[in-house]
């Protein structure tokens, strides 16, 4: 629960269940997660529940729980920003730099411009076709290239001085 307000899920309610079950491969009980997201809501399953956006927020809460009295580990997010933006991109993307703060390697792959700005290190990864094989292109940026890039998360494939200073202000923030 401590971790849902830094993702802006205060009034969020989380619970794990847990009941025997036959044992088999699995164990011999079940586990089933359940929330309620808004006060006054029932609760339920959180695959049935929770939105795009919620279920990220809760997975991201579950990991960091998971792995607090961890050391050296490196933890990959792939787009747990899914279905965020805005305020809760930003608080999303500062409770990551605060666990890659703590003992842990951080890697995200996303397409906020509010999370990106807040990593340490930014990479533009691209995809093309050559000769009917996919292959796939890292390159890390310099910071005119990581404002360019921000600002092309920001504003699409028209890249304007606004989008710039909107992508400086994220990477000040």
């Amino acid at each position: 629960m401590a971790e849902l307000a830094p993702l802006k899920m205060e009034r969020a309610v989380f619970a794990t269940e847990i009941s025997a079950a036959p044992p088999g491969p699995d164990g011999q009980d079940s586990v089933a997660f359940r929330v309620a997201t808004n006060p006054g809501a029932p609760s339920g399953p959180l695959e049935k529940i929770a939105s795009g956006g919620e279920l990220s927020r809760f997975l991201l809460a579950l990991k960091v729980c998971l792995t607090t009295d961890s050391h050296g580990l490196t933890l990959i997010f792939d787009e747990i920003d899914r279905g965020v933006g805005g305020a809760t991109a930003d608080a999303v993307g500062r409770r990551l730099a605060a666990l890659a703060e703590g003992n842990a390697q951080v890697l995200v792959v996303t397409h906020s411009p509010q999370v990106a700005a807040l990593g340490n290190h930014h990479w533009r990864v691209e995809k093309r076709v050559e000769d009917g094989v996919t292959l796939s292109t890292v390159t890390p940026l310099a910071p005119e290239t990581r404002i360019n890039e921000i600002a092309r998360m920001i504003s699409g494939d028209r890249v304007t001085e606004a989008a710039r200073e909107a992508a400086r202000a994220l990477l000040q923030a």
